[in-house]
C-alpha cells in the first residue's frame, strides 16, 4: 500500500511531461481599446451603464494559486435539483451517504463526520445546521478546495466545500421558478422568486422559497443471530418491514444588501430565514423464525411531528486604505430551534405486556442554538508582487438540548464551544512560471458541557485543545503561455472532537449487549492531526474545458474512532470513542470537461463531462483487510454530457453516477457493509421564449435498493443484519420566467 503514492505522482510526473510537449498555442492577448479622443465641452454625452462581472468559472481555477473547483449558476441549475446535495454529488470525488434521491452526509474524498469543512459564505455552519436546509435558488456559487489555506481553515483533511449565496450585482433580475415534483404517486409543489437590483448607492439580493415535499419510503431490516458458544442455541432470524410517510414544508428567506461609500468603503448585510416543519407517521410488522420465545411484539405504529426554524445575520465592513492595502471587519449572529415529539407504539396480538427491555416512546425534545461570529482582515499588495492576507476569528456556540419523557424523567444537556484563530498568508508571483502561497494558521477551541439525567447532575466536563498549521501551495507554468500547469500543495490539517463524542453523558440501551451498547463520552479526546500531500496536472482547452489528474496522500496521527467494552462496575457494553492510533488515506482524482468539437472536428454540439475517483485507507489499529477510514468508499465515477439541437430551443442532457459497494472493518469484531450505488439523471430544458423556459428532469431514473448492514462476530456470537430499501424515480418540471 505505501507504494501507491509513488506510483501514482510517476504518473503525474510523466502526464506533466506530455502536457508541456503538446502544449497547445496560447490565446492571442487580449489588447486594450485606445481611449476615446475628449469631445469638446460643448457636446453632450450620453449616459453610459457600466456593469461588471466575475470571471467565469474555468478562468477563476486557473487563476487561484490553491487548487480550486467552482461551481457557478450553470451548473448549479443545470438537473433543477431540490437540494444541494444532490448538486454536489456529480462533482469530482463527492459521494452523497444514504439512499439515492434521500440527500444524507456530503463527503470529500469518501470522508465525512468532521474530515470535510462545509462553509457558508466563508463561515463554518453552526452545529446541527444543514445544507440541506438550503434551496439551490439560494446559492450563487460552490467553490470546492481540495486542501487547506490559512484563510479559509484548517479543520479540512479531506476538502472543504464553501457555498456563497446570491450575490447582489448591478444587473437588474428579476426570476420567478414555478415547479412541481412527483414521486411514487405524491405531488411536491414547489415555488422560488429571485430579485437583484439597485438603489442609488444601495446594491440588493432577495430570494424567497416555499415548497412542500411528501414521500413515501419503504425498507426490510433482517437480522440473523446465532450463538457459538459450547452449547449452541437455534439460529433467531428477525426481519421488520417498515413503511413510512414522510411531509415536510419550508419556507426560505435570504439577501444581500451592499452599500458603495466613498473611496473605496462598503458594508454588506446577509440576513437569512428558513423555517421547516416535518409531519412523518409509520408502521412495522415484525416477525421471528427459530426463538424459544415468541416476538416480543407483532406490529408497531410510529410518528414524528418537528419545527424547525433558523434566523441568521451576517454584516461585512470593507475600507480601503490609500496606499495601505484594505481592513475588513466582519460579524455574524444566528439562532437556531427545533422541537420535536416522537411517538412509538408496540402491539402484540395476544394483549400481553411488553417483555423486559421493551417499552413505548413517547419523547419531547426541544433544542436551541446560538452562534456568534466576529472577524478581522488585513490585505496589501507589497513589493515584487507579493499579496499578503493576515486576520483573526472568533467564534462562540452555545447549545441546549432538552428530552422530557411523561413520567417527567429525562435529561438536559448544556454545551458551549469558544474557538479563536489567528493566520497570515502570503501569495507571491515569483516569476511568470511559478506562483507561491505560503500560511500559517493557529486555532484554539475550548468545550465545555454539563449534564443531569433524571434530574441528577452528571457533572461539568472541559476540553481544550489548539493546533498550529503551516500550508504551503504552488503553481509552476512549464511556459507561461501555455495553457498546462502543474500544482503542489504542502499541508497539515485536522479534525476535532464533537462535542457529542467529547461529554461523558452515557446514552444507555435497553437491549444492552454487544451489537447494541450504551454510548457514552470521553473528555480526553485529542484531535486528529494530518500532514498532507497533493499534486495536480491540469490542462485548460480553448474552449473553455479541462483536463486534469490529481492525486493526494494524508498521513493521520491520533485517530477517533467508538470501541465497544463491557465495563467492569456496570458489567454493561459501552461505547466510547477514544484516539486509537494513526491511519493513512490517499487518492487519484480524474477531471475532463470539454465540448465534443475539441477532440472531433465538425462535431455536433455536445458538451461531455466526466470525473472518476479512486481511494484507499488504512487504519493501523484494525486488522484488514477494509480497515478504511470513517467508512470510506473505494472511489466514484460521473459520466454526462448535454445536447443542444441545432435549430431548435431543446437541450437536453444527463449523468451517470456510480459508486461501489464495499466493506468496512470497524474493530476486530465489527464489520460494516455498503451496497453499490447507481444513479442516473436526465433533464430536457426547452426554450419557449427569450423570457421563458421549461425544464422536465427525472432523477434517479432507474431506481435500485438500497442495501446496507452490519456484522458482529466473537468466540460466542455472530451476529449479521440488512437493511434493503427502496428507492423511486423523481420528477420535477419547472416553469423559469425571467420578468
Amino acid at each position: 500500500m505505501p507504494s501507491s503514492l509513488p506510483r501514482s505522482l510517476n504518473l503525474l510526473a510523466w502526464a506533466a511531461l506530455a502536457a508541456t510537449a503538446h502544449a497547445q498555442t496560447a490565446p492571442a492577448p487580449v489588447v486594450p481599446a485606445s481611449p476615446a479622443a475628449s469631445a469638446p465641452v460643448s457636446q453632450q454625452l450620453a449616459p453610459v451603464e457600466i456593469t461588471g462581472t466575475r470571471a467565469n468559472d474555468t478562468q477563476e481555477r486557473r487563476q487561484s494559486t490553491a487548487a480550486k473547483i467552482v461551481i457557478g449558476r450553470e451548473e448549479i441549475d443545470r438537473f433543477g435539483d431540490s437540494t444541494v446535495g444532490e448538486v454536489l454529488k456529480r462533482l469530482p470525488g463527492i459521494t452523497l451517504q444514504g439512499a439515492p434521491g434521500r440527500g444524507g452526509a456530503i463527503r470529500m474524498r469518501g470522508l465525512g463526520s468532521g474530515y470535510t469543512q462545509i462553509l457558508l459564505d466563508g463561515e463554518r455552519v453552526p452545529p446541527g445546521f444543514s445544507i440541506d436546509t438550503l434551496t439551490p435558488e439560494q446559492i450563487e456559487r460552490i467553490e470546492i478546495l481540495r486542501a487547506p489555506t490559512a484563510e479559509t481553515g484548517a479543520r479540512a483533511i479531506a476538502g472543504t466545500i464553501n457555498i456563497i449565496t446570491r450575490e447582489g450585482f448591478k444587473k437588474r433580475l428579476n426570476n420567478l421558478r414555478l415547479g412541481t415534483g412527483y414521486e411514487n404517486g405524491r405531488w411536491q409543489p414547489s415555488l422560488s422568486w429571485t430579485r437583484n437590483d439597485s438603489i442609488d448607492s444601495l446594491i440588493y439580493n432577495i430570494s424567497l422559497s416555499a415548497f412542500q415535499n411528501d414521500r413515501h419510503s419503504d425498507s426490510t431490516l433482517t437480522t440473523r443471530r446465532e450463538d457459538l458458544g459450547p452449547v449452541p442455541a437455534a439460529t433467531v432470524v428477525t426481519s421488520e418491514s417498515f413503511e413510512a410517510r414522510d411531509k415536510r414544508t419550508g419556507l426560505h428567506a435570504s439577501g444581500r444588501l451592499q452599500w458603495r461609500g466613498e473611496k473605496g468603503a462598503s458594508l454588506v448585510l446577509m440576513p437569512m430565514l428558513i423555517y421547516a416543519d416535518t409531519d412523518n407517521t409509520g408502521s412495522s410488522t415484525l416477525t421471528r423464525d427459530g426463538a424459544v420465545s415468541p416476538s416480543p411484539y407483532e406490529r408497531s405504529t410510529s410518528s414524528t411531528t418537528g419545527h424547525y426554524a433558523n434566523a441568521r445575520l451576517n454584516g461585512q465592513w470593507n475600507q480601503l486604505i490609500e496606499g495601505a492595502g484594505r481592513v475588513e471587519l466582519k460579524g455574524g449572529v444566528s439562532q437556531g430551534r427545533w422541537r420535536g415529539r416522537v411517538l412509538r407504539t408496540l402491539i402484540r396480538d395476544d394483549g400481553m405486556s411488553l417483555p423486559a427491555g421493551y417499552r413505548n416512546l413517547d419523547d419531547i425534545n426541544t433544542s436551541h442554538g446560538s452562534t456568534v461570529t466576529l472577524g478581522s482582515k488585513y490585505t496589501t499588495l507589497l513589493a515584487n508582487d507579493h499579496s499578503l492576507v493576515a486576520g483573526a476569528e472568533l467564534e462562540h456556540n452555545r447549545s441546549r438540548e432538552e428530552h422530557t419523557q411523561p413520567d417527567e424523567s429525562g435529561d438536559d444537556f448544556s454545551a458551549s464551544a469558544l474557538r479563536i484563530a489567528a493566520y497570515a498568508q502570503d501569495e507571491w508571483n515569483l516569476t511568470p512560471q511559478w506562483a507561491v502561497h505560503a500560511g500559517l494558521r493557529w486555532e484554539g477551541i475550548r468545550t465545555q458541557a454539563s449534564a443531569l439525567q433524571a434530574g441528577a447532575s452528571l457533572g461539568e466536563f472541559t476540553n481544550r485543545s489548539s493546533v498550529w498549521t503551516p500550508l504551503f501551495h504552488a503553481v509552476w507554468k512549464p511556459d507561461p503561455k501555455s495553457r498546462d500547469q502543474v500544482r503542489l500543495s504542502l499541508t497539515r490539517s485536522y479534525r476535532s472532537p464533537t462535542v457529542q463524542n467529547l461529554i461523558a453523558r452515557p446514552r444507555l440501551s435497553t437491549l444492552n449487549s454487544e451489537t447494541r451498547p450504551d454510548r457514552a463520552g470521553n473528555p480526553d479526546l485529542k484531535p486528529e492531526l494530518a500532514t498532507g500531500v497533493d499534486v495536480a496536472v491540469e490542462r485548460y482547452l480553448a474552449g473553455g474545458g479541462i483536463l486534469s489528474a490529481n492525486v493526494f496522500h494524508r498521513q493521520i496521527s491520533d485517530y477517533m474512532r467508538g470501541v465497544i467494552s463491557q465495563d467492569p462496575v456496570t458489567d454493561r457494553w459501552v461505547s466510547r470513542m477514544q484516539n486509537v492510533g494513526d491511519a493513512t488515506t490517499q487518492g487519484i482524482e480524474l477531471e475532463a470537461k470539454m465540448r465534443l468539437s475539441d477532440v472531433v472536428s465538425d462535431a455536433p454540439p455536445v458538451d461531455l463531462r466526466a470525473n472518476a475517483s479512486v481511494f484507499e485507507s488504512r487504519v493501523k489499529g484494525v486488522p484488514g483487510p477494509d480497515n478504511r477510514l470513517d467508512q470510506q468508499a473505494s472511489g466514484t465515477v460521473n459520466l454526462g454530457a448535454d445536447y443542444r439541437f441545432r435549430g431548435t430551443p431543446i437541450t437536453l442532457g444527463g449523468n451517470l453516477n456510480w459508486t461501489p459497494g464495499y466493506t468496512t472493518r470497524i474493530s476486530e469484531t465489527q464489520w460494516l457493509e455498503q451496497g453499490r450505488k447507481l444513479v442516473g439523471d436526465a433533464y430536457v430544458l426547452v426554450f419557449l421564449s427569450p423570457s421563458a423556459q421549461l425544464r422536465l428532469t427525472a432523477s434517479n431514473f432507474a431506481p435500485r435498493d438500497y442495501l446496507t448492514g452490519n456484522r458482529y462476530e466473537d468466540a460466542a456470537l455472530r451476529e449479521t443484519s440488512e437493511t434493503n430499501a427502496s428507492s423511486y424515480i423523481n420528477w420535477q418540471l419547472r416553469l423559469e420566467l425571467k420578468l
